[in-house]
């Protein structure tokens, strides 16, 4: 079913790449034209994207991935950062700090987005360093039209830039002035950073996979790291009102390798959806739709009031989950095969009635108490027993770092690749935001403040530790059918990408649509859970739908007892997707929200 869509479905045979911006989709496509296969073309595009998006993620930001090699097993990096060894509580509570920052050094861990694109390349890829590096350096030193969105932030950061972050004055304020949409933007600096890792692969001689552990060699035991510590000692103004200096040492950044690990699956609708860890929300997504498998959906697609009421109950459940369980399961036990039980799916779906539920609901998996944390607790105790929005704490700031209020932005950027010989991936770069933390002099680029993602409360499961994964919002998906990659898709979003996807995956795989027009479905997303980035606020009963469900679904939501905020009509979620279709023909899609995501192929 074509249904209705704002953009044709693409199709074709030799490839097809979709991302959040149309600079690295046609990148990705040129390596695939050139002969590259999808996990190389994955690397050359995700490298734009971190110089043609700088507010959306960066250099210095990370990379969870899952993909699959023709004729093989699906695959994750974690291309997450860990935090550093000094990183304790303890540490932050002797500042007087009783929340981890949301910018500035105190909350940056090792920036994962290199080493993950330098790993993906070795293992799976077939290009060397210099051929994937180079669109990156063309853009940073000719210049790129610098996006709308990106100008808007460094509007709005300027006066920090200014009087704080000098380094992130002099790379994002050229002659001290706001750098207006669609203007002509270089990243000299970046530029030199990107050109010396390629003069260090080179030098490692003409092995490919030689030079490929040279370049990553030089960004985390090389010159990079080295000045990455050295920027971190230095104080910085950060969101708590102070200027403190990092925890981050060169020892972090040498000692950091990627992971590679079997993803976390669920079968649902006859397919197999591959997700990352609890260490990401990826499982989120298994919960939701292993509720909404056991449901009748037939009489509530593609949209009603039904649907949404019910996706959205099913969303509150499974966020209830990850904020009560989910954290990095090589420090703390995450009860996962239960969450992921049919079982278990059977008692949290008989917890959906016909209103909408006021409470945050996490499960007891095994019989465990949930324990959430808090902060959030007597935040929603004061506010009325949870009859409103609890702030955890105040100060701090969310991804990106705007106030409450601010026009809609994007906050991560998104990449699904699909190649001739079926190999399928899907990246969900983001962090090292230009907004996140001062640009690390003599580099071009910021640091991820993924830390902010950690508690300070003892006990907890995304309690502060040393060297330990934050739990990440980011959540790229792969869907397998009968064992072979059949769809890559993903989206920008925080606590609303695996929200974002569940409306998506149902209009296609159970309602029939075509990518494209699964896509450009009305969207909606709850805002009832413990918001991942500072502040760590939770909206009871929130939901935000586009005015495009109409007003009957609206009125009825209300009636329901969901506190309805009805946005633009083209205002939520930034998906895109790349597979096969059952025919083998190629084909993807990307949202026209925005107007800068493009799938393209041939």
């Amino acid at each position: 079913m074509p249904g209705v869509t704002t953009r044709p479905e693409i199709a074709g045979t030799l490839g097809v790449v979709a991302s959040s911006h149309w600079l690295a989709s046609t990148t990705g496509m040129g390596v695939l034209e050139r002969g590259g296969n999808a996990f190389d073309a994955a690397v050359a595009a995700g490298l734009v994207l971190h110089v043609v998006e700088p507010h959306l993620n960066g250099l210095g930001g990370d990379v969870p991935l899952v993909g699959c090699r023709a004729g093989g097993e699906p695959f994750v990096l974690c291309g997450q950062g860990t935090s550093p060894a000094a990183a304790t509580p303890e540490a932050f509570t002797e500042l007087g700090l009783d929340v981890v920052p949301g910018t500035g050094y105190l909350a940056a861990v090792v920036p994962g987005a290199f080493g993950t694109w330098m790993d993906l390349l070795a293992r799976y890829g077939t290009w060397h360093v210099r051929d994937v590096l180079e669109p990156a350096i063309g853009y940073a030193a000719d210049g790129h039209p610098l996006l709308p969105a990106a100008s808007a932030a460094i509007g709005r950061l300027a006066p920090t830039f200014t009087e704080h972050w000098t380094s992130s004055a002099r790379t994002w304020l050229p002659q001290g002035e706001v750098p207006p949409p669609g203007s002509r933007f270089r990243n000299p600096v970046l530029a030199r950073t990107l050109q010396a890792l390629v003069r260090e692969a080179e030098a490692a001689g003409v092995d490919r996979e030689a030079q490929i552990e040279a370049a990553r060699t030089a960004f985390y035991s090389g010159f990079v790291a080295e000045r990455i510590a050295d920027a971190v000692r230095e104080p910085a103004m950060d969101s708590s009102g102070t200027a403190h200096a990092g925890l981050l040492t060169a020892d972090d950044l040498a000692t950091w390798r990627v992971r590679e690990e079997p993803p976390v699956t669920a079968e649902v609708f006859g397919r197999t959806i591959a997700k990352t860890g609890p260490w990401g929300q990826g499982p989120v997504l298994l919960q939701q739709l292993l509720v909404l498998e056991g449901m009748d959906l037939a009489d509530t697609l593609p949209t009603s009031a039904e649907l949404i009421h019910t996706v959205v109950e099913s969303t509150k459940l499974a966020l209830a989950d990850r904020d009560a369980w989910y954290g990095d399961p090589d420090h703390t036990d995450v009860p996962l095969d239960t969450l992921l039980s049919r079982e278990y799916a059977d008692q949290r779906r008989r917890l959906i009635g016909s209103e909408a539920s006021a409470e945050l609901r996490p499960g007891s998996p095994d019989g465990r108490t949930p324990r959430l944390p808090r902060l959030v607790l007597d935040a929603l105790d004061a506010d009325g027993a949870g009859t409103g929005t609890g702030r955890a704490a105040a100060g701090g700031t969310g991804e990106p770092t705007f106030g409450a209020g601010d026009p809609p932005r994007g906050d991560t950027c998104h990449l699904d690749v699909v190649d001739r010989w079926g190999n399928t991936v899907a990246v969900t770069p983001s962090g090292g935001w230009l907004q996140s933390s001062p640009v690390i002099p003599g580099l071009g680029f910021a640091l991820p403040t993924r830390a902010q993602m950690f508690w300070l409360e003892p006990g907890l499961a995304t309690t502060l530790g040393p060297r330990r994964r934050p739990r990440t919002t980011l959540s790229p998906t792969l869907v397998l059918r009968d064992g072979t990659p059949e769809l890559a898709c993903g989206t920008p979003g925080g606590d609303m990408q695996d929200q974002w996807q569940v409306p998506f995956l149902l209009r296609h795989l159970l309602g029939g649509r075509d990518l494209q027009a699964a896509i450009d479905g009305p969207m909606w997303h709850t805002t009832h859970h413990v918001a991942s980035f500072e502040p760590r606020t939770v909206e009871v009963l929130g939901l935000h739908v586009e005015e495009r469900v109409g007003a009957d679904v609206i009125a009825d939501l209300r009636r329901r007892g969901h506190r309805v905020t009805v946005t633009g009509p083209w205002s939520l979620g930034r998906l895109s997707a790349a597979g096969t279709r059952p025919d083998g023909l190629l084909h993807g899609g990307a949202t026209s929200r925005g107007a800068q995501a493009y799938a393209v192929g041939r």
